[in-house]
Protein backbone atom coordinates (compact mmCIF):
# COMPACT_ATOMS: atom_id res chain seq x y z
CA UNK A 1 0.00 0.00 0.00
CA UNK A 2 1.22 3.51 -0.71
CA UNK A 3 1.87 5.93 2.10
CA UNK A 4 -0.13 9.14 1.63
CA UNK A 5 2.47 11.13 3.57
CA UNK A 6 5.10 10.36 0.93
CA UNK A 7 2.88 11.08 -2.10
CA UNK A 8 3.86 14.10 -4.15
CA UNK A 9 1.26 16.84 -4.53
CA UNK A 10 -1.28 15.92 -7.15
CA UNK A 11 -1.99 19.47 -8.31
CA UNK A 12 -5.50 20.62 -9.21
CA UNK A 13 -7.76 17.67 -9.88
CA UNK A 14 -8.54 17.09 -13.53
CA UNK A 15 -10.11 14.40 -15.69
CA UNK A 16 -8.15 14.08 -18.95
CA UNK A 17 -10.99 12.08 -20.52
CA UNK A 18 -13.15 15.23 -20.58
CA UNK A 19 -12.03 18.04 -22.94
CA UNK A 20 -10.99 21.39 -21.51
CA UNK A 21 -14.00 23.12 -23.03
CA UNK A 22 -15.81 21.80 -19.94
CA UNK A 23 -14.80 23.78 -16.80
CA UNK A 24 -12.56 21.74 -14.55
CA UNK A 25 -14.92 22.15 -11.59
CA UNK A 26 -17.81 20.65 -13.56
CA UNK A 27 -15.97 17.58 -14.85
CA UNK A 28 -16.49 15.42 -11.71
CA UNK A 29 -20.18 16.33 -11.66
CA UNK A 30 -20.57 14.88 -15.14
CA UNK A 31 -19.49 11.48 -13.81
CA UNK A 32 -21.71 11.85 -10.74
CA UNK A 33 -24.60 12.45 -13.15
CA UNK A 34 -23.60 9.29 -15.01
CA UNK A 35 -23.39 7.18 -11.85
CA UNK A 36 -26.84 8.37 -10.75
CA UNK A 37 -28.32 7.28 -14.09
CA UNK A 38 -26.59 3.90 -13.84
CA UNK A 39 -27.76 3.36 -10.28
CA UNK A 40 -31.35 4.20 -11.18
CA UNK A 41 -31.17 1.67 -14.02
CA UNK A 42 -30.78 -2.07 -13.60
CA UNK A 43 -33.67 -3.59 -15.50
CA UNK A 44 -36.08 -4.42 -12.66
CA UNK A 45 -37.71 -2.51 -9.80
CA UNK A 46 -38.83 -4.59 -6.84
CA UNK A 47 -40.96 -1.74 -5.49
CA UNK A 48 -43.27 -2.21 -8.50
CA UNK A 49 -43.47 -6.00 -8.06
CA UNK A 50 -47.17 -5.94 -7.15
CA UNK A 51 -47.95 -4.04 -10.35
CA UNK A 52 -45.93 -6.51 -12.41
CA UNK A 53 -47.70 -9.45 -10.79
CA UNK A 54 -51.06 -7.94 -11.60
CA UNK A 55 -50.31 -7.35 -15.29
CA UNK A 56 -48.21 -10.42 -16.12
CA UNK A 57 -48.28 -14.14 -15.45
CA UNK A 58 -45.32 -13.80 -13.10
CA UNK A 59 -45.37 -14.59 -9.38
CA UNK A 60 -43.96 -12.43 -6.63
CA UNK A 61 -41.12 -14.94 -6.20
CA UNK A 62 -40.20 -14.71 -9.89
CA UNK A 63 -39.75 -10.95 -9.70
CA UNK A 64 -37.80 -11.19 -6.44
CA UNK A 65 -35.51 -13.81 -7.98
CA UNK A 66 -34.78 -11.58 -10.97
CA UNK A 67 -34.21 -8.59 -8.71
CA UNK A 68 -31.80 -10.46 -6.46
CA UNK A 69 -30.02 -11.81 -9.55
CA UNK A 70 -28.99 -8.20 -10.14
CA UNK A 71 -27.26 -8.24 -6.76
CA UNK A 72 -25.48 -11.48 -7.67
CA UNK A 73 -24.29 -9.94 -10.93
CA UNK A 74 -22.99 -6.88 -9.11
CA UNK A 75 -21.22 -8.96 -6.46
CA UNK A 76 -19.51 -11.30 -8.92
CA UNK A 77 -18.13 -8.35 -10.90
CA UNK A 78 -15.99 -7.04 -8.02
CA UNK A 79 -13.23 -9.57 -8.63
CA UNK A 80 -12.51 -8.31 -12.16
CA UNK A 81 -13.52 -4.65 -12.04
CA UNK A 82 -9.91 -3.41 -11.77
CA UNK A 83 -8.88 -5.53 -14.73
CA UNK A 84 -11.76 -4.08 -16.76
CA UNK A 85 -10.69 -0.55 -15.86
CA UNK A 86 -7.15 -1.20 -17.10
CA UNK A 87 -8.39 -2.92 -20.26
CA UNK A 88 -10.93 -0.36 -21.56
CA UNK A 89 -10.99 3.41 -21.56
CA UNK A 90 -13.78 5.21 -19.70
CA UNK A 91 -15.45 6.12 -22.98
CA UNK A 92 -15.54 2.55 -24.30
CA UNK A 93 -16.61 1.12 -20.94
CA UNK A 94 -19.50 3.56 -20.53
CA UNK A 95 -20.73 2.95 -24.08
CA UNK A 96 -20.61 -0.83 -23.59
CA UNK A 97 -22.40 -0.65 -20.25
CA UNK A 98 -25.00 1.79 -21.54
CA UNK A 99 -25.81 -0.46 -24.50
CA UNK A 100 -26.14 -3.60 -22.38
CA UNK A 101 -28.22 -1.82 -19.72
CA UNK A 102 -30.61 -0.49 -22.35
CA UNK A 103 -31.09 -3.99 -23.78
CA UNK A 104 -31.52 -5.51 -20.32
CA UNK A 105 -34.04 -2.86 -19.31
CA UNK A 106 -36.04 -3.44 -22.49
CA UNK A 107 -36.02 -7.21 -21.96
CA UNK A 108 -37.18 -6.87 -18.34
CA UNK A 109 -40.07 -4.67 -19.48
CA UNK A 110 -41.11 -7.02 -22.28
CA UNK A 111 -40.56 -10.65 -21.30
CA UNK A 112 -42.65 -12.92 -19.11
CA UNK A 113 -40.13 -15.77 -19.23
CA UNK A 114 -38.62 -16.28 -15.79
CA UNK A 115 -35.23 -17.65 -17.01
CA UNK A 116 -34.87 -14.76 -19.46
CA UNK A 117 -35.86 -12.28 -16.75
CA UNK A 118 -33.33 -13.70 -14.29
CA UNK A 119 -30.57 -13.77 -16.93
CA UNK A 120 -31.32 -10.17 -17.91
CA UNK A 121 -31.25 -9.11 -14.27
CA UNK A 122 -27.90 -10.86 -13.69
CA UNK A 123 -26.33 -9.27 -16.77
CA UNK A 124 -27.74 -5.85 -15.86
CA UNK A 125 -26.22 -6.12 -12.39
CA UNK A 126 -22.82 -7.08 -13.79
CA UNK A 127 -22.64 -4.13 -16.20
CA UNK A 128 -24.25 -1.78 -13.71
CA UNK A 129 -21.36 -2.49 -11.33
CA UNK A 130 -18.81 -1.97 -14.08
CA UNK A 131 -20.28 1.41 -15.06
CA UNK A 132 -20.51 2.46 -11.42
CA UNK A 133 -16.86 1.60 -10.84
CA UNK A 134 -15.81 3.50 -13.96
CA UNK A 135 -17.46 6.68 -12.68
CA UNK A 136 -16.50 6.37 -9.02
CA UNK A 137 -12.87 5.44 -9.66
CA UNK A 138 -12.52 8.40 -12.03
CA UNK A 139 -13.49 10.92 -9.36
CA UNK A 140 -11.92 9.13 -6.38
CA UNK A 141 -9.03 11.57 -6.01
CA UNK A 142 -11.46 14.46 -6.26
CA UNK A 143 -13.42 13.05 -3.32
CA UNK A 144 -10.37 12.16 -1.22
CA UNK A 145 -6.94 13.31 -2.44
CA UNK A 146 -5.40 11.24 0.38
CA UNK A 147 -7.09 8.09 -1.00
CA UNK A 148 -8.81 7.54 2.34
CA UNK A 149 -11.36 4.78 1.75
CA UNK A 150 -13.33 5.67 4.86
CA UNK A 151 -14.17 8.95 3.13
CA UNK A 152 -14.75 7.32 -0.25
CA UNK A 153 -17.13 4.64 1.06
CA UNK A 154 -19.25 7.30 2.77
CA UNK A 155 -19.85 8.79 -0.67
CA UNK A 156 -20.43 5.37 -2.24
CA UNK A 157 -23.12 4.34 0.23
CA UNK A 158 -24.71 7.78 0.19
CA UNK A 159 -25.25 7.40 -3.56
CA UNK A 160 -26.09 3.68 -3.69
CA UNK A 161 -28.43 3.42 -0.69
CA UNK A 162 -30.14 6.74 -1.44
CA UNK A 163 -30.83 5.72 -5.02
CA UNK A 164 -32.31 2.42 -3.81
CA UNK A 165 -34.94 4.39 -1.89
CA UNK A 166 -35.49 6.97 -4.63
CA UNK A 167 -35.75 4.39 -7.43
CA UNK A 168 -38.44 2.56 -5.46
CA UNK A 169 -40.43 5.77 -5.13
CA UNK A 170 -39.92 6.54 -8.83
CA UNK A 171 -41.19 3.09 -9.83
CA UNK A 172 -44.29 3.24 -7.62
CA UNK A 173 -45.24 6.81 -8.54
CA UNK A 174 -44.74 6.08 -12.23
CA UNK A 175 -46.85 2.91 -11.94
CA UNK A 176 -49.59 4.88 -10.17
CA UNK A 177 -49.84 7.64 -12.77
CA UNK A 178 -49.02 5.64 -15.92
CA UNK A 179 -47.82 2.02 -15.80
CA UNK A 180 -44.89 0.07 -14.41
CA UNK A 181 -43.35 -0.23 -17.90
CA UNK A 182 -42.97 3.54 -18.16
CA UNK A 183 -40.21 3.47 -15.55
CA UNK A 184 -38.23 1.25 -17.91
CA UNK A 185 -38.85 3.53 -20.88
CA UNK A 186 -37.74 6.53 -18.81
CA UNK A 187 -34.51 4.78 -17.81
CA UNK A 188 -33.85 3.73 -21.41
CA UNK A 189 -34.09 7.39 -22.36
CA UNK A 190 -31.72 8.46 -19.58
CA UNK A 191 -29.22 5.73 -20.52
CA UNK A 192 -29.38 6.90 -24.14
CA UNK A 193 -28.69 10.45 -22.90
CA UNK A 194 -25.70 9.16 -20.95
CA UNK A 195 -24.33 7.48 -24.05
CA UNK A 196 -24.85 10.64 -26.10
CA UNK A 197 -23.02 12.75 -23.52
CA UNK A 198 -20.26 10.14 -23.42
CA UNK A 199 -19.80 10.36 -27.18
CA UNK A 200 -19.77 14.17 -27.08
CA UNK A 201 -17.89 14.89 -23.85
CA UNK A 202 -15.66 11.88 -23.05
CA UNK A 203 -12.56 11.35 -25.16
CA UNK A 204 -11.07 7.91 -25.95
CA UNK A 205 -7.98 8.42 -23.78
CA UNK A 206 -5.36 5.69 -24.15
CA UNK A 207 -5.21 3.40 -21.13
CA UNK A 208 -1.64 3.42 -19.69
CA UNK A 209 -0.04 0.02 -19.14
CA UNK A 210 -2.71 -1.69 -21.22
CA UNK A 211 -3.59 -4.97 -19.45
CA UNK A 212 -5.39 -7.72 -21.41
CA UNK A 213 -8.13 -9.86 -19.92
CA UNK A 214 -5.85 -12.86 -19.56
CA UNK A 215 -5.38 -15.12 -16.58
CA UNK A 216 -8.92 -14.61 -15.27
CA UNK A 217 -10.59 -17.73 -13.93
CA UNK A 218 -13.79 -17.42 -15.95
CA UNK A 219 -14.79 -21.00 -15.12
CA UNK A 220 -14.57 -20.11 -11.43
CA UNK A 221 -16.62 -16.98 -12.06
CA UNK A 222 -19.35 -19.06 -13.67
CA UNK A 223 -19.35 -21.61 -10.86
CA UNK A 224 -19.52 -18.91 -8.17
CA UNK A 225 -22.37 -17.25 -10.05
CA UNK A 226 -24.34 -20.51 -10.20
CA UNK A 227 -23.69 -21.10 -6.50
CA UNK A 228 -24.97 -17.63 -5.58
CA UNK A 229 -28.01 -17.94 -7.85
CA UNK A 230 -28.88 -21.36 -6.41
CA UNK A 231 -28.52 -19.99 -2.89
CA UNK A 232 -30.85 -17.13 -3.82
CA UNK A 233 -33.31 -19.54 -5.45
CA UNK A 234 -33.56 -21.62 -2.27
CA UNK A 235 -34.20 -18.58 -0.09
CA UNK A 236 -36.73 -16.98 -2.45
CA UNK A 237 -38.71 -20.08 -3.50
CA UNK A 238 -38.27 -22.14 -0.34
CA UNK A 239 -41.63 -21.32 1.19
CA UNK A 240 -43.43 -21.61 -2.15
CA UNK A 241 -42.08 -25.12 -2.78
CA UNK A 242 -42.36 -26.16 0.89
CA UNK A 243 -38.60 -26.27 1.29
CA UNK A 244 -36.96 -29.70 1.26
CA UNK A 245 -40.16 -31.48 0.28
CA UNK A 246 -39.73 -30.22 -3.28
CA UNK A 247 -37.30 -31.63 -5.83
CA UNK A 248 -36.62 -28.09 -7.08
CA UNK A 249 -35.17 -27.01 -3.73
CA UNK A 250 -33.19 -30.23 -3.28
CA UNK A 251 -31.82 -29.91 -6.81
CA UNK A 252 -30.78 -26.30 -6.23
CA UNK A 253 -29.07 -27.28 -2.96
CA UNK A 254 -27.13 -30.11 -4.64
CA UNK A 255 -26.11 -27.82 -7.51
CA UNK A 256 -24.96 -25.12 -5.09
CA UNK A 257 -22.97 -27.66 -3.05
CA UNK A 258 -21.35 -29.08 -6.19
CA UNK A 259 -20.35 -25.64 -7.50
CA UNK A 260 -18.97 -24.61 -4.11
CA UNK A 261 -17.01 -27.87 -3.74
CA UNK A 262 -15.54 -27.62 -7.24
CA UNK A 263 -14.51 -24.01 -6.68
CA UNK A 264 -12.83 -24.81 -3.37
CA UNK A 265 -11.05 -27.78 -4.97
CA UNK A 266 -9.85 -25.67 -7.90
CA UNK A 267 -8.62 -22.99 -5.52
CA UNK A 268 -6.12 -25.50 -4.09
CA UNK A 269 -4.06 -25.65 -7.29
CA UNK A 270 -4.91 -22.62 -9.45
CA UNK A 271 -2.39 -19.81 -9.27
CA UNK A 272 -5.11 -17.14 -9.47
CA UNK A 273 -8.55 -18.60 -8.69
CA UNK A 274 -11.51 -16.29 -9.02
CA UNK A 275 -11.84 -16.24 -5.22
CA UNK A 276 -8.86 -17.56 -3.28
CA UNK A 277 -8.63 -19.11 0.16
CA UNK A 278 -6.73 -16.00 1.25
CA UNK A 279 -9.82 -13.89 0.60
CA UNK A 280 -12.23 -16.43 2.09
CA UNK A 281 -10.25 -16.88 5.31
CA UNK A 282 -9.08 -13.32 5.88
CA UNK A 283 -9.88 -12.33 9.46
CA UNK A 284 -11.59 -9.07 8.54
CA UNK A 285 -13.65 -10.74 5.82
CA UNK A 286 -14.82 -13.46 8.23
CA UNK A 287 -15.61 -10.88 10.89
CA UNK A 288 -17.57 -8.72 8.44
CA UNK A 289 -19.52 -11.76 7.21
CA UNK A 290 -20.48 -12.70 10.76
CA UNK A 291 -21.53 -9.15 11.64
CA UNK A 292 -23.57 -8.87 8.43
CA UNK A 293 -25.41 -12.12 9.15
CA UNK A 294 -26.24 -11.09 12.72
CA UNK A 295 -27.06 -7.44 12.02
CA UNK A 296 -29.18 -7.93 8.91
CA UNK A 297 -31.02 -10.84 10.52
CA UNK A 298 -32.07 -8.41 13.23
CA UNK A 299 -33.28 -6.02 10.52
CA UNK A 300 -34.82 -8.72 8.31
CA UNK A 301 -38.25 -7.59 9.49
CA UNK A 302 -37.76 -4.81 6.94
CA UNK A 303 -38.42 -7.32 4.14
CA UNK A 304 -40.95 -9.51 5.95
CA UNK A 305 -42.98 -7.36 8.34
CA UNK A 306 -43.06 -3.74 7.27
CA UNK A 307 -45.00 -4.17 4.03
CA UNK A 308 -47.42 -6.63 5.64
CA UNK A 309 -47.90 -4.42 8.69
CA UNK A 310 -48.51 -1.28 6.63
CA UNK A 311 -50.87 -2.99 4.16
CA UNK A 312 -52.79 -5.47 6.35
CA UNK A 313 -52.94 -3.78 9.75
CA UNK A 314 -52.63 -0.06 8.94
CA UNK A 315 -54.43 -0.30 5.59
CA UNK A 316 -51.88 1.71 3.56
CA UNK A 317 -51.98 1.61 -0.24
CA UNK A 318 -48.84 1.44 -2.41
CA UNK A 319 -48.28 5.18 -2.58
CA UNK A 320 -48.60 5.62 1.18
CA UNK A 321 -46.22 2.72 1.79
CA UNK A 322 -43.61 4.02 -0.63
CA UNK A 323 -43.75 7.41 1.10
CA UNK A 324 -42.08 5.66 4.04
CA UNK A 325 -38.92 5.52 1.92
CA UNK A 326 -38.43 9.21 2.67
CA UNK A 327 -37.93 8.35 6.33
CA UNK A 328 -35.36 5.67 5.48
CA UNK A 329 -33.64 8.09 3.10
CA UNK A 330 -33.33 10.65 5.89
CA UNK A 331 -31.67 8.00 8.06
CA UNK A 332 -29.25 7.05 5.27
CA UNK A 333 -28.20 10.65 4.65
CA UNK A 334 -27.79 11.30 8.38
CA UNK A 335 -25.89 8.01 8.83
CA UNK A 336 -23.46 8.79 6.00
CA UNK A 337 -22.92 12.30 7.34
CA UNK A 338 -22.33 11.03 10.87
CA UNK A 339 -19.96 8.28 9.70
CA UNK A 340 -18.03 10.79 7.60
CA UNK A 341 -17.57 13.15 10.53
CA UNK A 342 -16.97 10.61 13.30
CA UNK A 343 -15.34 7.67 11.51
CA UNK A 344 -13.57 9.16 8.49
CA UNK A 345 -12.46 12.50 9.97
CA UNK A 346 -12.30 12.01 13.74
CA UNK A 347 -11.14 8.37 13.47
CA UNK A 348 -13.54 6.86 15.98
CA UNK A 349 -12.83 3.20 16.69
CA UNK A 350 -14.51 0.35 14.82
CA UNK A 351 -15.90 -0.87 18.14
CA UNK A 352 -17.57 2.48 18.85
CA UNK A 353 -19.11 2.70 15.39
CA UNK A 354 -20.32 -0.91 15.55
CA UNK A 355 -21.97 -0.24 18.90
CA UNK A 356 -23.71 2.81 17.43
CA UNK A 357 -24.99 0.74 14.49
CA UNK A 358 -26.39 -1.93 16.79
CA UNK A 359 -27.84 0.75 19.09
CA UNK A 360 -29.92 2.12 16.23
CA UNK A 361 -31.01 -1.41 15.29
CA UNK A 362 -32.11 -1.88 18.90
CA UNK A 363 -34.08 1.38 18.82
CA UNK A 364 -35.75 0.25 15.58
CA UNK A 365 -36.86 -3.06 17.08
CA UNK A 366 -37.87 -1.51 20.42
CA UNK A 367 -40.12 1.05 18.75
CA UNK A 368 -42.05 -1.55 16.79
CA UNK A 369 -42.30 -3.86 19.79
CA UNK A 370 -43.70 -1.25 22.15
CA UNK A 371 -45.74 0.93 19.79
CA UNK A 372 -46.94 -1.39 16.99
CA UNK A 373 -50.72 -1.32 16.69
CA UNK A 374 -53.68 -0.22 14.60
CA UNK A 375 -53.60 3.34 15.94
CA UNK A 376 -50.14 4.17 14.54
CA UNK A 377 -50.11 7.11 12.12
CA UNK A 378 -47.76 7.23 9.15
CA UNK A 379 -45.73 10.09 10.64
CA UNK A 380 -45.10 7.98 13.78
CA UNK A 381 -43.07 5.54 11.69
CA UNK A 382 -40.37 8.14 11.07
CA UNK A 383 -38.35 7.18 14.16
CA UNK A 384 -37.96 3.42 13.54
CA UNK A 385 -37.39 3.76 9.79
CA UNK A 386 -34.88 6.56 10.35
CA UNK A 387 -33.04 4.34 12.84
CA UNK A 388 -33.02 1.42 10.40
CA UNK A 389 -31.53 3.51 7.60
CA UNK A 390 -28.99 5.11 9.94
CA UNK A 391 -27.79 1.87 11.54
CA UNK A 392 -27.56 -0.18 8.34
CA UNK A 393 -25.48 2.38 6.46
CA UNK A 394 -23.10 2.83 9.42
CA UNK A 395 -22.45 -0.93 9.65
CA UNK A 396 -22.02 -1.24 5.88
CA UNK A 397 -19.47 1.58 5.61
CA UNK A 398 -17.25 0.62 8.51
CA UNK A 399 -16.98 -3.08 7.71
CA UNK A 400 -16.35 -2.48 4.02
CA UNK A 401 -13.56 -0.14 5.11
CA UNK A 402 -12.18 -2.80 7.45
CA UNK A 403 -11.71 -5.22 4.55
CA UNK A 404 -9.23 -2.89 2.84
CA UNK A 405 -7.50 -2.45 6.21
CA UNK A 406 -7.13 -6.22 6.62
CA UNK A 407 -3.51 -6.35 5.43
CA UNK A 408 -4.18 -8.58 2.41
CA UNK A 409 -2.36 -8.28 -0.91
CA UNK A 410 -4.13 -5.84 -3.20
CA UNK A 411 -4.58 -8.57 -5.81
CA UNK A 412 -6.79 -10.37 -3.26
CA UNK A 413 -8.72 -7.24 -2.29
CA UNK A 414 -11.21 -7.41 -5.25
CA UNK A 415 -11.90 -11.04 -4.38
CA UNK A 416 -12.66 -10.02 -0.79
CA UNK A 417 -15.06 -7.40 -2.17
CA UNK A 418 -16.89 -10.17 -4.04
CA UNK A 419 -17.29 -12.13 -0.81
CA UNK A 420 -18.38 -8.95 0.96
CA UNK A 421 -20.89 -8.17 -1.79
CA UNK A 422 -22.41 -11.64 -1.57
CA UNK A 423 -22.66 -11.71 2.22
CA UNK A 424 -23.57 -8.05 2.70
CA UNK A 425 -26.06 -7.67 -0.15
CA UNK A 426 -27.27 -11.04 -1.42
CA UNK A 427 -27.39 -13.02 1.82
CA UNK A 428 -28.75 -10.12 3.87
CA UNK A 429 -31.56 -9.67 1.35
CA UNK A 430 -32.44 -13.37 1.00
CA UNK A 431 -31.30 -15.63 3.84
CA UNK A 432 -32.38 -13.54 6.83
CA UNK A 433 -35.85 -12.73 5.39
CA UNK A 434 -36.33 -16.42 4.57
CA UNK A 435 -35.59 -17.38 8.19
CA UNK A 436 -37.78 -14.64 9.68
CA UNK A 437 -40.55 -15.33 7.17
CA UNK A 438 -40.66 -19.02 8.03
CA UNK A 439 -40.64 -18.16 11.74
CA UNK A 440 -43.57 -15.79 11.20
CA UNK A 441 -45.54 -18.39 9.26
CA UNK A 442 -45.28 -20.92 12.09
CA UNK A 443 -46.14 -18.37 14.78
CA UNK A 444 -49.19 -17.13 12.86
CA UNK A 445 -50.48 -20.69 12.51
CA UNK A 446 -49.96 -21.39 16.23
CA UNK A 447 -51.54 -18.13 17.39
CA UNK A 448 -54.46 -18.47 14.98
CA UNK A 449 -55.17 -21.94 16.37
CA UNK A 450 -55.12 -20.56 19.93
CA UNK A 451 -57.44 -17.68 19.10
CA UNK A 452 -59.78 -19.92 17.12
CA UNK A 453 -60.25 -22.23 20.10
CA UNK A 454 -62.50 -19.60 21.67
CA UNK A 455 -64.75 -19.54 18.58
CA UNK A 456 -66.04 -23.09 18.71
CA UNK A 457 -69.32 -21.76 20.04
CA UNK A 458 -69.41 -18.87 17.61
CA UNK A 459 -73.22 -18.64 17.61
CA UNK A 460 -73.07 -17.33 21.16
CA UNK A 461 -69.72 -15.54 21.27
CA UNK A 462 -69.88 -13.87 17.87
CA UNK A 463 -73.56 -13.45 17.17
CA UNK A 464 -74.25 -11.27 14.20
CA UNK A 465 -70.75 -11.58 12.69
CA UNK A 466 -70.40 -13.68 9.51
CA UNK A 467 -68.06 -16.61 9.96
CA UNK A 468 -65.62 -15.63 7.15
CA UNK A 469 -65.31 -12.10 8.57
CA UNK A 470 -64.80 -13.53 12.04
CA UNK A 471 -61.96 -15.77 10.96
CA UNK A 472 -60.50 -12.90 8.93
CA UNK A 473 -60.28 -10.91 12.15
CA UNK A 474 -58.66 -13.88 13.84
CA UNK A 475 -55.97 -14.06 11.15
CA UNK A 476 -55.22 -10.33 11.41
CA UNK A 477 -55.01 -10.56 15.19
CA UNK A 478 -52.79 -13.64 14.98
CA UNK A 479 -50.52 -11.80 12.53
CA UNK A 480 -50.21 -8.80 14.85
CA UNK A 481 -49.46 -10.98 17.88
CA UNK A 482 -46.89 -13.05 15.97
CA UNK A 483 -45.10 -9.99 14.65
CA UNK A 484 -44.93 -8.51 18.14
CA UNK A 485 -43.50 -11.78 19.52
CA UNK A 486 -40.77 -11.91 16.90
CA UNK A 487 -39.94 -8.23 17.38
CA UNK A 488 -39.55 -8.98 21.09
CA UNK A 489 -37.16 -11.89 20.58
CA UNK A 490 -35.12 -9.93 18.04
CA UNK A 491 -35.01 -7.00 20.46
CA UNK A 492 -33.59 -9.26 23.18
CA UNK A 493 -30.98 -10.61 20.73
CA UNK A 494 -30.06 -7.08 19.67
CA UNK A 495 -29.61 -5.94 23.27
CA UNK A 496 -27.36 -8.93 23.97
CA UNK A 497 -25.25 -8.18 20.88
CA UNK A 498 -24.95 -4.56 21.96
CA UNK A 499 -23.80 -5.60 25.42
CA UNK A 500 -21.18 -7.96 23.97
CA UNK A 501 -19.82 -5.16 21.78
CA UNK A 502 -19.72 -2.68 24.66
CA UNK A 503 -17.76 -4.97 27.00
CA UNK A 504 -15.35 -6.14 24.28
CA UNK A 505 -11.98 -4.52 23.59
CA UNK A 506 -11.38 -2.99 20.18
CA UNK A 507 -8.65 -0.31 19.84
CA UNK A 508 -8.43 -0.34 16.02
CA UNK A 509 -9.20 2.92 14.23
CA UNK A 510 -9.74 3.46 10.49
CA UNK A 511 -6.57 3.65 8.40
CA UNK A 512 -7.52 2.25 5.00
CA UNK A 513 -5.48 4.06 2.32
CA UNK A 514 -5.97 3.20 -1.35
CA UNK A 515 -2.73 2.70 -3.32
CA UNK A 516 -1.88 4.82 -6.34
CA UNK A 517 -3.37 3.73 -9.64
CA UNK A 518 0.06 3.23 -11.18
CA UNK A 519 0.93 0.94 -8.25
CA UNK A 520 -2.22 -1.10 -8.87
CA UNK A 521 -1.38 -1.39 -12.57
CA UNK A 522 2.09 -2.69 -11.72
CA UNK A 523 0.58 -5.27 -9.35
CA UNK A 524 -1.74 -6.65 -12.03
CA UNK A 525 0.88 -6.47 -14.75
CA UNK A 526 3.39 -8.38 -12.61
CA UNK A 527 0.79 -11.01 -11.75
CA UNK A 528 0.21 -11.69 -15.45
CA UNK A 529 3.93 -12.21 -16.08
CA UNK A 530 4.32 -14.55 -13.11
CA UNK A 531 1.10 -16.54 -13.55
CA UNK A 532 1.40 -20.01 -15.10
CA UNK A 533 -1.32 -21.22 -17.48
CA UNK A 534 -4.65 -21.88 -15.77
CA UNK A 535 -6.01 -25.43 -15.66
CA UNK A 536 -9.57 -26.54 -15.19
Amino acid sequence: MSDPHHDRPQGPFDIPDVPDCIPRRLKPWLFIFFVLIVQFSGGLYLAAASNMVGSTALMQEDILMAGYAQLVGMAINFAVMFRLKFRFSNRVGLLICGTVLILSTYICASTTSVPVLVAAGFIAGWFRMWATFICNSTIQLWLTPQRDMAVFFCYVYLVVDSVIQLSGMLAVYTSFFAGWQYTHWLMIGLLALMMLLTVLLVRPVHVPLHIPLLGIDWIGAGLWSVFMLCFTFICVYGNFYDWWEAIEIRGAALTAAACLGINLWRATFLHHPYISFTALTNRNVVRATFIYLVFFTLLATEHVFEHTYAATILGFDNTNMIDLNWYVLAGIVAGCGFTYGAFALRRWRYKTMTAIGFLFATLYLAYFYFFMGREVEKEMLFIPLFCRGFGSVVISIIFLTSILQGGMHFFVFPQALTVNGFTGAVMSATLAPAIIGEWLRHRVAANAATLSAALTDFNQSAAGIPLPALYGRVQVQALAISMKEIYGWLLIASILCLLVIVVSYGPVRPGAIFPKWRTIRKIFRRSLKEAPPQHC
